[in-house]
């Protein structure tokens, strides 16, 4: 367990705090239950209209890694050769990418924070089933949709070495105050020789506002600071909160979990691709890496 702790939730003359009309905005230490109760109520509230703004670009079974669209379809970072194996999907949101999975022969499973995300992704199971309805082998498994489960990423309800594959494309590791838990879970339920991979922003972004203009190109914060970005409604209660860790922090997790790292992608932003997803875009994208991806082996 991490030793952060939540803050009072009043804030006087901290330089920190950013207001607007909506939401209240500080960089503030958050312990663990502070982080995943506000993490899912915001995702369950919020669920709606994260599908109804992303669902085309992330579409109903395909596995993309990141808003730099890195597919991986032409990526292969799980492996050369899903068919039978056993994935974990964890911050699942609607199983988009675990539906991609099964779709390659995969046995998926997607688990998730919130239940609001697992909603949509039981809508999207009944839409494929109905428009599958008559279909044989490969195609009726894939239509039948994927087991969901709703868990805490800290605490996987599944045996040790369970999983041939675990991943997660922006999911969990940066909506938990101890993402080195988020590490050692997925190394518990990995299969000896099993992969661990998952993208999260790149930690340089943190130095950055949050922008996709020319605002977002100048560096503004320490890139060290590791306390959350965090929204508070007006009850002074944390209603969102997102977890920074440097690149070497990073690293340290996967080897203390007992991890091996192989790889670190850093996706370029393609020639185009015009969408424009929170602070990425296009101009930023150009200039300054948006997503790390970590490729890792259990040994």
């Amino acid at each position: 367990m991490t030793d952060v702790t939540e803050e009072s939730p009043e804030f006087p003359g901290d330089p920190g705090i950013e207001d607007n009309d909506t939401v209240r905005v500080a960089r503030r230490h958050l312990s663990d239950s502070a982080t995943i109760r506000a993490n899912r109520g915001w995702w369950d509230a919020n669920a709606d209209d994260y599908q109804a703004e992303h669902g085309a670009f992330l579409g109903d079974d395909r596995f993309v890694w990141c808003p730099e669209g890195l597919d991986e379809a032409d990526a292969r970072l799980l492996g050369p050769d899903l068919a039978g194996k056993r994935v974990l999907e964890v911050g699942a949101g609607a199983a988009q990418c675990s539906r991609w999975l099964a779709a390659q022969g995969a046995y998926a499973v997607a688990s998730d924070l919130s239940f609001g995300q697992l909603a949509h992704a039981l809508r999207i199971d009944a839409g494929t089933a109905l428009a599958a309805a008559g279909a044989t082998g490969a195609e009726a498994e894939a239509a039948a949709g994927v087991p969901l489960v709703q868990a805490d990423a800290t605490r996987l309800p599944f045996a040790d070495e369970a999983f041939d594959i675990v991943c997660s494309a922006y999911g969990a590791v940066p909506f938990v105050a101890d993402s080195a838990a988020v590490m050692s879970e997925a190394a518990r339920v990995l299969k000896p020789g099993g992969r661990w991979v998952f993208s999260v922003s790149h930690p340089i972004r943190w130095s950055f506002p949050d922008d996709p203009t020319e605002a977002g190109l100048t560096a503004r914060d320490s890139y060290f600071d590791r306390r959350p970005y965090v929204e508070f409604d007006e009850r002074g209660l944390a209603t969102y909160a997102e977890h920074h860790r440097t690149l070497g922090d990073r690293v340290r997790e996967i080897a203390a979990a007992g991890l091996r790292l192989v790889d670190i992608v850093e996706p370029e932003w393609p020639a185009g691709l015009t969408t424009v997803w929170g602070g990425w875009s296009p101009l930023r994208g150009r200039i300054i890496p948006g997503t790390a991806v970590f490729v890792t082996v259990k040994e």
